[in-house]
């Protein structure tokens, strides 16, 4: 497996520009950035490399240890558990506001952890009055480093500091690579995606609430589970796009389809007390056209028992993928370990190469059962069928004259793969080849 990483843990008060700053040493937007405080909420780990050297940045929720709402609270839980696994933290403050209350509550919590410490000062975007920094001596974390992490002053000085302090601890600072299984899991808001991953994990990792839309971003989590290891992506809820008020939701679910498109497989979560919806479909349809291998989660069972057999009739006629699906409860845990097993059975899918015999033994049958149609006063023929690639799988079948393939004869032969070879819920790439000349 993997080398751990070391993490580089950031951490402040809310709207101090964390997200910002971690986009800006990553070297890319990965971390949601607003002009409202509260947007980034569960901890976000993106990989970062600076001088060769590679390590882990983690974003974490603004920190307000006044504010006892329960969200609030389940923020600080998550930026505190983020601080254990710690290699080194960055408290970020703002420069031009100065030192605060909320500055002193987090640089004691930090001293207590005995956590290595950089004192980032975000926002001194003009350095004539860089002198402002001096006035954060008084937390007691050694000099402060002045960075503007809007125009990336500084950013690169402040990438020397954590390298250097990373090797110092001699901490690993290079991964081998071992091949993960990147799943996403999707879905309408409140289906229970949160706490499926929660319970996948065993551990409280992201933020659960009744409340629609606590998840903003998409989270990566690593898990190691039977010899391999699995790399889940929660995302934020998708509405239709007609019900979207807010930018931040916008940015949501654009992250959320991204993490669709570098998913190998896709859980599609659905609310059993619900039922299945037509937007639902239309989400499996996303996970398709973003050629994840695919399966429907259908959780909250403990309130509500999904009818199996209508189920899977409406998956069998809705979706092109003919998905299989899971009921879950992600609070009693039923279902939940059936759910690596199925990952790992669609990811052999994605990956697998069937056999050229087979493949054409397959098609003589085909054609003996259902001939392939006349088209002008002309009859499609099959020839040959291979399979140049996998990951999804992509079959090319040769033919006399591809413009003779109609849509159903097509998706015939799609669906009679399916069923035969058992590919429900991959993608299959069918391509057809006319003869040249």
């Amino acid at each position: 497996m993997n080398f751990e990483l070391p993490k580089v843990v950031v951490i402040g008060y809310p709207n101090v520009g964390k997200s910002t700053l971690v986009n800006r040493l990553a070297g890319r937007r990965e971390a949601v950035v607003h002009r409202h405080a509260g947007v980034t909420r569960d901890r976000k780990e993106i990989a970062a490399e600076w001088s060769g050297r590679s390590f882990v940045l983690v974003d974490t929720g603004g920190v307000d240890a006044g504010d006892r709402r329960q969200l609030a609270r389940q923020v600080r839980a998550q930026a505190k558990a983020a601080l254990g696994g710690a290699a080194l933290a960055l408290l970020v403050v703002d420069g031009a506001a100065g030192p605060g209350p909320g500055d002193e509550d987090l640089a004691q919590i930090i001293r207590r952890g005995s956590k290595p410490v950089l004192l980032v000062v975000n926002k001194i975007d003009d350095f004539d009055h860089v002198d402002l920094i001096h006035d954060f001596h008084s937390l007691g974390l050694g000099d402060p480093v002045p960075v503007s992490a809007l125009h990336g002053t500084g950013s690169g000085d402040l990438l020397d500091m954590i390298t250097g302090r990373l090797e110092e601890q001699g901490a690993v600072l290079a991964a081998g690579e071992e091949e993960e299984i990147s799943v996403a899991i999707v879905g309408r808001p409140n289906a229970g995606k949160s706490s499926l991953l929660n319970s996948l994990l065993g551990t409280e990792r992201v933020i659960v609430s009744a409340l629609p839309g606590t998840t903003r971003d998409s989270i990566d989590t690593v898990l190691e589970s039977g010899g391999a290891a699995f790399r889940f992506i929660d995302t934020a809820g998708l509405r239709k796009p007609g019900k979207i008020r807010e930018d931040v939701e916008y940015f949501s679910r654009v992250r959320a389809l991204a993490a669709l498109k570098k998913a190998q497989v896709a859980l599609v979560v659905a609310d059993s007390t619900t039922g299945l919806t037509d937007y639902d479909f239309t989400i499996i349809s996303q996970a398709a056209r973003s050629k994840c291998a695919t399966a429907v989660i259908l959780n909250k069972c403990d309130l509500a028992r999904p009818e199996e057999k209508g189920i899977r009739h409406l998956l069998a006629v809705k979706t092109v993928l003919k998905p299989p699906y899971l009921a879950t409860s992600a609070v009693s845990g039923e279902g939940v370990p059936a759910v690596h097993a199925l990952v790992r059975h669609l990811h052999s899918l994605y990956g697998s190469h069937l056999p050229t015999s087979e493949l054409n033994k397959f098609v003589q049958k085909v054609k003996a059962a259902h001939a392939p149609p006349l088209v002008r006063g002309r009859q499609l023929r099959l020839y040959y069928v291979s399979q140049p690639q996998t990951a999804p799988p992509r079959l090319v079948i040769q033919v006399n004259n591809k413009g003779l393939v109609t849509r159903p004869y097509a998706s015939y032969l799609e669906n009679a793969m399916r069923a035969h070879f058992g590919y429900q819920g991959c993608p299959l790439v069918i391509q057809f080849r006319g003869k040249k000349g």
